[in-house]
């Protein structure tokens, strides 16, 4: 896993919850981590990753996550193994 890839999800595991994530390093990680990205609900994008299902809601207006967003996100993460114990010793 790169070092932008780490750094990113240790922004999402921080508390509190940034509000300065943009949407687009979001979909790479999600991609990077072989997640299934589908945009058909307007705002709304269904993610699947390692069998879990999620609902996850794109940025309207500024591209950035806000807080809630992101706390979604990290709550979608751990449900579905993805956490920052779990990525802080590899290498990549």
């Amino acid at each position: 896993m790169s070092g932008k890839h780490k750094r990113l999800i240790r922004s999402i595991y921080r508390e509190p919850a940034s509000g300065n994530i943009h949407w687009r390093e979001v979909e790479s990680l999600l991609k990077h981590l072989g997640a299934e990205v589908d945009y058909s609900h307007g705002a709304r994008v269904r993610v699947v990753l390692n069998r879990v299902e999620g609902q996850l809601h794109r940025p309207h207006h500024s591209g950035s996550c806000g807080k809630h967003d992101v706390r979604h996100l990290r709550e979608f993460l751990a449900r579905a193994g993805v956490t920052l114990a779990s990525y802080e010793g590899k290498s990549g």
